[in-house]
């Protein structure tokens, strides 16, 4: 059986494996921890294991490599990648910079090695409003996502905020008519929100918060009925916790091809070969590495 010599293979090369909650839940079982971003990023960092296999989109490889640059981290699929990880400008960062010189370039997690060695903190969707609030500067440029950047500048009106023109395909999928048609169908159901998608959406939540906030907060509610409006992989994860609740889509688009693109085969094979490995030059590691590390620091 594969999930049998997935565990032998894992346990004779000294492998741990690291699964984000958005891929398919047979990974999700055969992994040995589960989480959103910044659990996993935080994980990497205390794991014994020599090599660690990552069940994800790219940059979570490479944030694991770039702190750990000593172990040999693994991807289950290397053409797995997030569109939004690319979707900010070397050239726009250096012209805010120039405009606005007291401005911190905050960058979300969920963007590529390049973009973290640009910025001076990174975020994730759970720690960017602690993170952002500790900051001494009062112009914050927000890379990459745009609706994630809104959400942070409505909490913290005392800063200024630039924002860039970057969106999760997943989550900007999600529309306010499919929402109110799903809230009709389901009058009793509370509406947990991602906040990648749309003030439009968000407006019309419950409650608001990062992967492993929603799983939360519908693990100790009293409530029998969520609507959740974030990748459909957290289902496996709300169902495990909780069988006798009901959990409900928006629409049918709420699905990332690239984290499907993950498959327990995948897995078997990249645990065979210990391959393709995350390679980043030294130079990109030292400088992505600090604002990763300022992050883990603050948002302690």
């Amino acid at each position: 059986m594969i999930s049998e010599e997935i565990k032998r293979l894992k346990e004779e090369k000294d492998v741990i494996i690291l699964a984000h909650y958005y891929v398919d839940g047979e990974v999700q079982e055969n992994a040995d921890l589960v989480g959103d971003s910044y659990f996993l990023a935080k994980k990497a960092t205390e794991v014994e294991q020599q090599n660690i296999l990552f069940c994800g989109v790219s940059f979570m490889g490479e944030s694991a490599k770039i702190l750990n640059p000593a172990k040999r981290v693994i991807m289950a699929d290397e053409l797995a990648d997030c569109p939004m990880a690319h979707m900010a400008d070397v050239k726009k960062i250096k012209e805010v910079k120039e405009q606005y010189p007291d401005a911190a370039v905050v960058c979300y997690v969920n963007s590529t090695a390049e973009l973290k060695a640009m910025s001076d903190v990174c975020v994730t969707s759970s720690n960017a409003v602690k993170v952002v609030q500790s900051l001494p500067n009062k112009h914050i440029f927000f890379i990459p996502d745009e609706h994630l950047g809104q959400f942070v500048a409505k909490k913290l009106p005392e800063k200024e905020f630039i924002f860039n023109d970057g969106f999760c395909h997943v989550h900007t999928s999600i529309k306010k008519e499919e929402l109110l048609q799903a809230k009709e169908l389901h009058p009793e159901a509370l509406v947990l929100t991602h906040p990648e998608c749309k003030e439009e959406i968000l407006s019309l939540s419950d409650f608001i918060g990062s992967t492993s906030e929603i799983i939360s907060f519908a693990t100790g509610s009293d409530a029998a009925e969520f609507i959740i409006c974030t990748e459909m992989g957290v289902f496996f994860e709300l169902q495990q916790k909780n069988p006798g609740k009901k959990f409900y889509s928006v629409g049918h688009r709420q699905f990332c091809p690239n984290m499907k693109r993950i498959t327990l085969d995948k897995v078997k094979q990249a645990l065979e070969s210990l391959e393709p490995e995350v390679v980043l030059s030294e130079d990109l590691m030292e400088k992505a590495r600090k604002p990763l590390e300022k992050m883990l620091e603050l948002s302690k």
